[in-house]
């Protein structure tokens, strides 16, 4: 028995294309498995599998031909055998295991019908009804196969000699290049012969420059030298009169040389203060730059926010109810839901829970045991939402509790209580 028949959903590849392109990918896998499950049955689906790894996006199932009914039996004109042996014939509502019944012309018609009429919101349409597209015979089917085989075998010999002209080009490049390494060799070796050269150079200048200090040196000892015994000889045979005129002489000297000292002072705190200002331009550069640095990043963070924006707005104009929901999930969270129970809740699904919910208008917490909580679109508000706990909106439910506490402590609930306890409200923001 056939157990299995496998079925593969797609279109052209263009359409196909346009669909993901349109981010409709996911709604058209949903509608085509929900079109799997209504033709052959939601048992019956083993699975379908979405392949985008080739050309065009397509689904694979897999189904089993499982029936409901009789066997079919094939007509016939010859007579019934008395001696053939019969069977009990199961009953009408037997389950069994048949593609014939399934993959009938009939039912692949049907198929295609079906089918296209689920498409026909992505823009898909029927195959041709009628085609008089067929198969190729085998023999045909040779013939081609050995004439392109044929056209092979031509191009593989115009790619042998071109392989053979592009591997002699290959072998001259390698020369090209063999030579081209020599010369850089040459080169190299060029560059560190000079290199040593200079080198040398260098360190008998430098031997030049040393002796040349040195010999500076000795000659400004010598000449000290030679200008103190001259001072000394001088101071003796100075007189009285030579030694006012001295006198005066060194006053004017010792006046040069405070003059020269308060000139270099003055030219440093010059030179101190053409760092400083150097510093001070440096530093207002840098602000200038740090100042293009942020305005930059702000008119960058600015074009992020601006394009986040602009996705959320889009996001409510296409999700209406994303944000009262969003605003509901918070007050969910907010009286003590758990993350989970408040996501199953903004998806419109019934909770059950135990444990308590804080009331802020009561200021407190009120316990419950085994109860159901579930969102309902407010009916006379068009985009708002009623929580309802055991389906009971939760302001209404808040205020039973109360009462309930309020009783159980020995508080009477006076008249205008129990209006209020009348009253609903809803919750939807």
């Amino acid at each position: 028995q056939v157990r299995a028949l496998r079925v593969m959903l797609s279109g052209t590849h263009e359409d196909m294309v346009r669909i993901e392109a349109a981010g409709q990918l996911n709604e058209w896998c949903a509608d085509s498995l929900k079109w799997l499950q209504d033709t052959f049955g939601a048992a019956n689906v083993v699975s379908a599998d979405l392949h985008r790894d080739e050309k065009t996006p397509h689904i694979h199932a897999t189904i089993v031909p499982i029936v409901t009914g009789e066997k079919r039996i094939k007509p016939t004109n010859k007579p019934p055998d008395p001696n053939k042996k019969t069977y009990r014939k199961r009953p009408a509502n037997t389950v069994r295991l048949c593609a014939d019944d399934v993959m009938t012309r009939k039912n692949l018609e049907r198929f295609q019908d079906t089918y296209a009429e689920r498409m026909a919101k992505y823009g898909l349409e029927r195959g041709i009804r009628g085609s008089e597209a067929r198969h190729i015979t085998t023999q045909q089917y040779y013939r081609d196969l050995h004439a392109k085989n044929e056209g092979l075998r031509e191009d593989i010999a115009h790619l042998e000699e071109h392989r053979e002209a592009v591997t002699e080009q290959i072998q001259v490049l390698h020369e090209r290049k063999d030579e081209a390494q020599r010369d850089c060799s040459d080169l190299d070796e060029y560059h560190h012969r000079r290199k040593q050269e200079l080198e040398e150079k260098e360190r008998q200048a430098l031997a030049r420059t040393e002796q040349a200090a040195a010999e500076k040196q000795q000659a400004e000892t010598e000449l000290a030298g030679k200008q103190s015994e001259l001072q000394r000889v001088k101071g003796e045979l100075k007189t009285e009169k030579f030694k006012g005129s001295m006198a005066e002489a060194g006053t004017a000297v010792l006046d040069g040389i405070s003059s020269a000292l308060g000139t270099s002072k003055i030219k440093r705190q010059q030179q101190e203060i053409e760092s400083l200002r150097s510093e001070n331009n440096a530093q207002k550069q840098e602000i200038t730059r740090l100042n293009q640095t942020i305005a930059r990043e702000r008119s960058e963070n600015q074009k992020t926010t601006d394009g986040l924006r602009a996705e959320l707005d889009k996001i409510h104009d296409l999700l209406p109810d994303t944000k009262p929901l969003i605003r509901m999930a918070d007050y969910c969270r907010d009286i003590g839901f758990t993350a989970e129970f408040t996501k199953q809740l903004v998806n419109m699904q019934t909770v059950h829970f135990s444990g308590s919910l804080y009331s802020h208008e009561y200021s407190r917490r009120f316990e419950t045991d085994n109860s159901e909580a579930r969102l309902e679109r407010d009916p006379k508000r068009p985009g708002f939402f009623t929580l309802l706990i055991d389906r009971i909106p939760i302001i209404d439910w808040f205020r039973q509790k109360y009462a309930d506490f309020r009783q159980a402590i020995g508080i009477p609930i006076k008249p205008k209580d129990e209006l209020n306890l009348s009253r609903g409200r809803s919750v939807g923001r």
